[in-house]
């Protein structure tokens, strides 16, 4: 069997496996293939941080001395506003950072599904 796709990868780290052949398939092949296991596993532990992610775990606003030292370098003549007044709320916050870990998550296998083509397409060219 060929390597399982990344895309499917990301879906069994998810959790989305189903009970189909392609997916019992996968899995077994991720049992023997070293390569597709290390990289279920990393995803996997990257889908846990992201669903055990607390608000502290999050960065904060930087301080206002911050926003002001940025306003005064950009338009030193005028009155440049200071930092955004609405803060997010807890559930925008966390969401944030599960998007943020999710396209961390999808430009890693992104990468390594170009390194791939990119090694398969040189074992064609020689």
């Amino acid at each position: 069997m060929a390597h399982v796709e990344p895309a499917h990868l990301v879906e069994l780290a998810l959790g989305n496996a189903t009970s189909t052949d392609a997916d019992a398939e996968a899995l077994r092949h991720v049992e023997e293939c070293g390569r597709c296991g290390d990289e279920l596993r990393v995803l996997t532990r990257l889908v846990t941080a992201a669903r055990t992610a607390q608000l502290v775990d999050l960065p904060t606003a930087p301080p206002k001395r911050v926003w002001q030292r940025i306003s005064g370098e950009l338009s030193p003549e005028t009155n440049a506003p200071g930092p955004p007044r609405h803060n997010p709320d807890r559930r925008k916050r966390a969401l944030l950072a599960l998007l943020a870990l999710a396209a961390a998550a999808g430009v890693a296998v992104a990468r390594r599904c170009l390194h791939e083509r990119s090694r398969f397409v040189r074992g064609l060219l020689r």
